[in-house]
């Protein structure tokens, strides 16, 4: 049994290095003027990156965003970082994205996932979902879900990855 315990514990964590050794696939969405984005170009910026996925009709989603817009222009200064926000809104609902977002003032690069091509290739179990990237592309941190604050959190993870 105690085997078998090690064996399982040591399958997760080598699951989780991996998964946080991977970097974004080579996938092209639109942003919401129609133009083509390679999602894998952001692993080529240079630039801490932070993916988070999120969706019109996604209340803790729209928070985490409000919630980081008033930080992220400090955020950008501070570590040179990069935030997309790539909607999973269905084709029905990729009219309204625009619009939202514009009445929200958000800063961040959108993009459209509207298949969901992404959230599967990363495993996304649901939205919110967060990935960050350090500077070399390398998927570092993972979260799921939203709660006030974790916003904080996410600028912990930051200023690691930014040696600060």
């Amino acid at each position: 049994m105690k085997k078998i315990a090690l064996a399982l514990t040591l399958t997760f964590a080598l699951s989780l290095m991996a998964q946080n050794s991977q970097s974004l696939p080579d996938l092209v969405l639109k942003d919401m003027n129609g133009k083509p984005k390679n999602v894998s170009d952001y692993s080529k910026s240079g630039k801490i990156t932070i993916i988070s996925f999120w969706a019109t009709w996604c209340s803790p989603c729209i928070k985490e965003l409000r919630n980081i817009q008033p930080l992220y222009e400090d955020w950008q200064k501070e570590y040179g970082l990069q935030l997309v926000a790539v909607t999973v809104d269905n084709a029905k609902n990729t009219q309204k994205v625009k619009p939202f977002v514009n009445g929200q003032g958000w800063d961040y690069e959108v993009l459209l996932d509207t298949n969901e091509d992404l959230k599967r290739a990363l495993n996304a179990p649901n939205v919110p979902f967060t990935v960050l990237l350090d500077k070399t592309g390398k998927i570092v941190f993972t979260h799921n879900g939203y709660v006030e604050g974790d916003e904080f959190e996410l600028e912990k993870k930051i200023k690691e990855i930014a040696g600060k």
